[in-house]
């Protein structure tokens, strides 16, 4: 019997290029995405496609009736500036409407959850690499969101049996991601190469960042479906997994290698650094190579040029 999936988000970044694993893998996609953000042309052909919002009686019906085996959860309030501004918003999009998919996959007997949490925001300002068991100091409400779904998930696991795996994700980056508004600083510089403007470094550069490729990521998803769990400790970090990495790359660094990769010269020019903002960050990922048989293997040059190849297309 083909096994299903539901991939909330899937017409946006991420969630899309998960979609295509699970086509890519045999399995039965739907995806559940209100559109504010996604796009209808990213997802994948050969998948249902669901026009709901996820917080709605709708969406929840929806989840309980689709005799899903896995859900996999990337809806989202993503942009950290509007949590600042709009607390209550954030909690809507990222608590409430998490809430209303537990309790359709409660009431639907779904197997297993896979959630996303921000390995770029749970652990807070701390020396790098961080491990799953460090210490959580989320400094906005976009982070305290993410940490409290993750203990969400890990109450619904305890009291109803729900499996669930939390990927923390570092910086992703790739094809499709939106350089408009809270987008990924990749897909902001590509546009402004492919354009032919300056590139803005806020600060002198030397904030470090752990930029993973989407394939990579959408592969993690699909291993965390399928994998053995660990069993539950009385902690959220039992069957939290980091998605990175590893390696801290400078936003120096990262305009040095795009430059390169694309073959395009800009000018590159400094403002001044933006409060808040965490000056260094990368994620230890031994344990999702241990228990999910997962390590990257697209490398930053070779992402970079394949996205910047791709925003060229997407401009044509």
């Amino acid at each position: 019997m083909t096994r299903r999936v539901l991939v909330t988000g899937g017409a946006g970044f991420i969630g899309s290029h998960v979609a295509d694993a699970f086509l890519g893998a045999g399995w039965h996609v739907a995806v559940l995405d209100n559109l504010s953000r996604g796009r209808r042309q990213n997802v994948p052909a050969g998948a249902e496609f669901l026009h709901l919002d996820l917080g709605s009686d709708e969406a929840r019906a929806v989840v309980a009736g689709g005799r899903f085996d896995v859900v996999c959860h990337h809806a989202a309030q993503v942009d950290v500036r509007v949590s600042v501004a709009e607390p209550v918003l954030d909690a809507e999009e990222n608590i409430l409407a998490l809430l209303n998919l537990l309790e359709g996959a409660r009431a639907g007997g779904c197997r297993r959850l896979v959630i996303v949490s921000s390995g770029g925001v749970v652990y807070g300002e701390r020396r790098p690499p961080h491990p799953e068991t460090a210490p959580k100091l989320p400094l906005s409400p976009y982070g305290v969101s993410k940490l409290a779904g993750e203990h969400y998930l890990a109450c619904y696991a305890a009291l109803y049996g729900l499996e669930g795996a939390v990927l923390r994700y570092s910086n992703v980056y790739g094809p499709r991601q939106d350089p408009h508004g809270e987008a990924g600083v990749v897909a902001i510089f590509g546009e402004r190469l492919r354009s032919g403007k300056p590139i803005t470094v806020y600060g002198d550069g030397a904030q470090t960042r752990d930029y993973v490729y989407v394939s990579d990521v959408a592969r993690a998803n699909l291993l965390a479906a399928e994998a053995d769990l660990p069993a539950p400790d009385g902690t959220i970090d039992a069957r939290a997994f980091n998605i990175g990495t590893g390696i801290q790359t400078s936003v120096n660094g990262l305009v040095a290698t795009m430059l390169e990769a694309s073959g395009v010269r800009v000018p590159v020019e400094h403002a001044p650094a933006r409060a808040g903002e965490l000056l260094a960050n990368a994620l230890v990922t031994e344990k999702a190579a241990r228990v999910l048989g997962w390590t990257p293997r697209v490398g930053l040059a070779e992402g970079l040029r394949a996205t910047y190849e791709w925003i060229v297309k997407e401009a044509s």
